[in-house]
């Protein structure tokens, strides 16, 4: 019998695994003990019958059937919006002539959706066919796309507000190459969007499509209200608010109206910085499984996000000014296969907990390397450079680089996930013989450079730090 779950500081909560337990493809990043049976919480653990999952690599599939009636019902809404109801209520001729030419116009824009709802779905199928994913859509000219599994990126199943009332969910397949890989498939239900999931990053593991479904295990949980307060306790939240409180004020007693040109992007800057996030990160709990961290958050659009550990290309671990009286911290992170958009979406990985959680995740990401155990050494010249009194710092896996006041951020990267080390001077450092050192990421939020070093120790750094980056013993 499994033993009880015992905490770690800053780190996943672990028991002692199952029997039965099949190791995972990424043994050893995330032991077995990382995941399993939920951890008791005043409740005995008792599994429920299993569901027989839908197999997608035996013939081939089409959306939900609901598919066809939703987009029926938003084509028809967008012709009331647009025409039906001007038609209804304007025009010189009497009520009953109005509602008579409504009701026929009408019947005739349902049968045109109901024919492109079923039409968009029947033109839609998708397998798995041998070691690719292949979506064909249309009828008349059909168009093949195939995702060979080897490239495959992450799986995100994404449940929009209207979708979840009828328990549907939105499956979206990014491969590497760009922007212009991926793939939508709108809708499939729920339990089915989750089977797909599991089955295309089990193929892409090189384990059977059959393979039993390992539990997922409990890491965090974000609680709304530390969500709201990280929100507001940021000094440019704290300042627009003001200023948005302050010009309104004035606008109302004074009389001014032109100040609306001072309340109006305040009120749109609250809205963006605190409104937007609140809503999208609500609910954000992260759970460690065999394929890798898994992500659920949203409040009117839910999202759930498989990051594979090979994925994470940079971390962030960002602390403002107000957050570390708190112990707060959030982290940012660079996922390959994202891009554009997308990236921006997926780049938090917590958008608030407390400073250790974060660092027990960073050591889950990168094979139990402490991240505050390298030393940093700092800039040549502390008092011209803005990143004080911080600094930057390697070991044989990861290269560190921390810096920025009064908000503070550290940034690791793995020496063999960095596409160039460069040095770059600009005119100010040319005088004073001062140079910055980037470690360059793919493409994403993480910047991770060391500034204002001396000009010999830069040289020495991207030296060393490219033969680090060649040497593919250093992976995590």
């Amino acid at each position: 019998m499994p033993g009880p779950a015992q905490p770690v500081p800053g780190g996943p909560v672990r028991g002692v695994a199952p029997r039965g337990f099949v190791s995972p493809p990424y043994a050893g990043l995330f032991p077995p003990q990382a995941y399993g049976p939920p951890p008791g919480a005043g409740f005995p653990y008792a599994p429920s019958a299993p569901r027989v999952p839908v197999r997608f690599s035996v013939g081939t599939h089409r959306p939900h059937w609901a598919t066809a009636p939703l987009r029926a019902a938003g084509i028809l809404l967008i012709y009331l919006v647009l025409l039906g109801f001007p038609l209804l209520l304007s025009g010189s001729a009497d009520g009953a002539t109005r509602l008579m030419r409504f009701a026929a116009v009408t019947g005739v824009m349902a049968l045109v959706a109901i024919g492109a709802g079923l039409w968009g779905w029947l033109s839609v199928r998708f397998r798995v066919e041998g070691d690719d994913f292949v979506v064909v859509t249309g009828l008349l000219r059909k168009r093949t796309r195939s995702v060979p599994l080897t490239r495959l990126q992450a799986v995100d199943v994404v449940r929009p507000l209207v979708t979840r009332v009828f328990r549907l969910s939105e499956v979206r397949v990014e491969a590497a190459g760009g922007e212009q890989t991926g793939i939508a498939l709108r809708f499939l239900g729920r339990d089915a969007g989750e089977d797909l999931r599991n089955e295309l990053l089990s193929l892409a593991s090189g384990k059977p499509s059959q393979a039993p479904h390992m539990p997922e295990r409990h890491f965090w949980r974000v609680r709304y209200g530390s969500l709201l307060g990280s929100l507001l306790m940021r000094i440019p939240v704290m300042a627009t608010f003001l200023l948005f409180v302050g010009s309104l004020v004035f606008m109302v007693f004074a009389g001014e109206p032109a100040l609306l040109a001072v309340t109006v992007p305040a009120l749109l800057a609250l809205i963006r910085d605190v409104v937007a996030p609140a809503v999208m990160y609500a609910g954000f709990r992260v759970a460690v499984s065999p394929e890798g961290l898994r992500l659920r958050y949203g409040l009117l659009e839910t999202r759930t996000q498989t990051l594979p550990p090979g994925r994470v290309q940079a971390v962030g671990i960002v602390e403002p000014a107000l957050w570390r009286s708190l112990g707060w911290a959030r982290l940012e992170i660079t996922v390959a296969g994202y891009a554009g958009e997308r990236q921006a979406l997926s780049s938090v990985l917590l958008p608030v907990a407390p400073r250790a959680v974060c660092m027990g995740l960073v050591r889950l990401l990168f094979m139990e390397r402490d991240v505050d155990a390298i030393p940093l050494v700092p800039p040549a010249s502390v008092a011209l450079s803005l990143d004080h009194p911080h600094g930057a710092g390697a070991d044989g896996v990861l290269f560190v680089s921390r810096r920025g006041w009064p908000s503070r951020r550290t940034d690791v990267i793995p020496h063999v996930r960095a596409q160039s080390v460069r040095l770059t001077v600009n005119p100010v450092q040319r005088v004073l013989g001062l140079a910055t050192v980037h470690v360059d990421a793919p493409s994403g939020p993480i910047r991770v450079r060391a500034a204002d070093r001396a000009a010999g120790e830069a040289r020495a750094m991207v030296e060393s730090l490219g033969r680090l980056a060649a040497d593919p013993s250093n992976a995590p």
